[in-house]
């Protein structure tokens, strides 16, 4: 029975992280700490896990990403209703282009630990002129940086201390406190550019 509610919760993560790319509310980084700790004590499971929801996050990825290409007008509509949105896709989209190589993938890495950052950053990428594929490569890093961090937190926390409510505490909310750091930085960093 334990098994079949880890499977469970397990197949409901990677669902949640392969959707997350386009509904960025989805709690999925909690949905993949809950799995990790289900899962923790099987050998092998939380590497299984790690490499699951790198191919989902990619996967995510790419569905938004041929959605935007495409024009669907579910996105064209979100685009239009949500200026600050459109804003910050546009942001995006120029940033790519006029930084260098290096600097461009370092902001699709980036992206996967700010809070919706990986919406804004697939939806850029889809509306730029330049070919998406340049950006696969770097997606597919950020897919497995994230989920490495994520499965980690999970499986340290898991092992630090007794209790699984604990755990799923003390994990929650030291990724929500390295997404916040992180989107503090990168906001700041945006003003000092934009001086």
């Amino acid at each position: 029975m334990a098994a079949i509610g880890s499977s469970w919760i397990c197949a409901l993560a990677l669902c949640a992280v392969l959707g997350d790319a386009l509904l960025p509310f989805i709690p999925s980084g909690t949905l993949v700490i809950l799995a990790v700790l289900k899962t923790a004590q099987i050998d092998g499971a939380p590497v299984l896990l790690g490499l699951g929801v790198a191919v989902s996050s990619f996967l995510g990825d790419l569905l938004l990403l041929h959605l935007a290409r495409r024009g669907t007008p579910l996105l064209q509509r979100r685009l239009a209703r949500r200026p600050k949105l459109a804003a910050s896709v546009f942001r995006v989209q120029q940033a790519l282009i006029e930084r260098p190589r290096g600097a461009a993938a370092a902001m699709v890495v980036i992206a996967r630990f700010v809070p919706a950052g990986r919406t804004v950053l697939d939806l850029a990428i889809g509306h730029s002129p330049a070919h998406p594929h340049r950006f696969l490569h770097w997606s597919a890093l950020a897919a497995l940086v994230w989920a490495a961090y994520i499965v980690t937190l999970g499986w340290l926390n898991s092992h630090w201390f007794d209790t699984a409510w604990l755990s799923l505490a003390v994990s929650c909310t030291a990724a929500t406190v390295v997404s916040t750091a992180i989107a503090r930085i990168v906001r700041r960093n945006r003003r000092l550019a934009a001086l």
